[in-house]
């Protein structure tokens, strides 16, 4: 098969390897791809970002399958189109993505079908919100509604921080309009889990769940990040918990999604917390997360290929998971300056022993050579038996690579 991946981040990279290992594979175009993706074995970097340019590459290269890895394409409705062209493309359509696309939208959409989740009340006008910090609980969670590139929340720990937060989403519009309307909720205290799902409008599969280590400090400290590292499967994620979440949140999904006609044969990211009242979802995303892909997939046995035509044909009932025992531990390396300003152009060298751990995400090829372009640059996936033997294995492989600047965190696995 000729497959044409979207995306150009450590996830699209951890999808095209993936994809790589299955026999039926023949070639991957990915669009626009980085450094790492344009080394991979089967893969080609095309620099085509545009959707009806996408469309007409697909149909003169006569491409058997789209993957849609980022979210953007997606809001768009880059499956309606393709669908419309009786092109055969992996992701769910405009409608469906927005329950990633507006925040208000995804949270009427959980009270509508009573997923568990935080209360919340939803602003258009910067008055009123600042009336409603007045009379607030504190912290409080205040979102921007629509996509802010990862960094559209924040939790406010006093009322000045929050007017200081809506001031900079609604008033200076900081997100280009996504933080004009915006989603104030209550706090949730836990632990945070990440449970990537794979749906065919029928059924939803839950790959293994993830723990993502958002800021960018040890210790939980400093602000959000789109991700520093991440654990799989969760540690804190129990028979006890998952039975849970899908009697209160992903059932009640797939019967949303079924009621509301929605096309959704892709993926959906249950972003939950773990709370003393039982687990309660944070968000959706309707796309594979990163960094948890890079994880996860390399856990799974499965051909992934099969499971995403399993999906496209409405079969994943009959589809049973196979996964390695044990963990993945994903470590996140970042440039000097990020999340604020990243620094870019940065050599990189990677051990030739080492590389079928490493994901790239912000790097470029200029040459033979690999040189920073974007904040999280890589990430370095680790396995092991026991979550201390992964741990160890993973902070092993991060010293096979060095870039003038590079950051991450020590304790991947370890913070709560």
């Amino acid at each position: 098969m000729r497959i044409l991946l979207i995306g150009s981040g450590g996830r699209e990279h951890a999808i095209s390897w993936k994809l790589s290992k299955s026999d039926r594979v023949s070639k991957i175009f990915v669009a626009p791809g980085n450094g790492g993706t344009e080394i991979e074995r089967k893969c080609e970097n095309i620099n085509i970002t545009d959707i009806d340019k996408l469309l007409d590459f697909a149909k003169k290269e006569k491409i058997d399958l789209t993957i849609v890895g980022p979210e953007e394409p997606l809001i768009k409705g880059i499956v309606n189109k393709f669908k419309k062209e009786n092109l055969k493309i992996f992701g769910p359509d405009k409608a469906a993505a927005m329950l990633e696309g507006s925040k208000s939208f995804s949270k009427d959409f959980m009270k509508k079908y009573d997923v568990k989740t935080a209360s919340y009340e939803v602003f258009y006008d910067y008055e009123k919100a600042k009336e409603y910090l007045e009379i607030s609980k504190y912290p409080l969670v205040i979102k921007a509604d629509g996509l802010a590139a990862g960094k559209g929340v924040v939790i406010a720990k006093d009322k000045d921080e929050a007017i200081d937060t809506l001031k900079e989403f609604m008033l200076e519009d900081i997100f280009k309009g996504a933080g004009k309307k915006i989603v104030i909720e209550e706090f949730l205290e836990g632990i945070e889990a990440s449970i990537l799902s794979i749906c065919d409008g029928k059924t939803i599969l839950p790959f293994l769940s993830a723990k993502d280590h958002k800021q960018i400090y040890d210790d939980n400290k400093g602000p959000n990040t789109g991700g520093m590292g991440v654990v799989a499967p969760n540690p804190y994620v129990t028979d006890e918990v998952l039975e849970d979440f899908k009697k209160n949140i992903m059932d009640k999904t797939l019967k949303g999604i079924k009621e509301e006609g929605f096309d959704f044969k892709g993926i959906i990211f249950f972003g939950i917390m773990i709370t003393k009242e039982g687990v309660k979802l944070l968000e959706y995303n309707v796309r594979m997360g990163d960094p948890e892909t890079q994880s996860i997939l390399y856990l799974m046995e499965n051909d992934f290929l099969d499971v995403i035509l399993k999906a496209l044909d409405e079969d994943l009932e009959n589809v049973r998971l196979s996964w390695k025992k044990g963990y993945a531990l994903n470590v996140v390396l970042s440039a000097k300056g990020y999340p604020k300003k990243p620094r870019k152009g940065d050599e990189i060298t990677i051990k030739k022993e080492s590389k079928e751990n490493i994901f790239i995400a912000g790097a470029n090829l200029e040459g033979e050579t690999l040189k920073t372009s974007g904040g999280r640059v890589l990430s370095v996936v680790g396995i092991g038996e026991t979550l201390e033997k992964a741990r160890e294995n993973v902070y092993n492989l991060v010293k096979d690579v060095d870039f003038d600047g590079s950051y991450y965190r020590k304790d991947i696995g370890k913070a709560k």
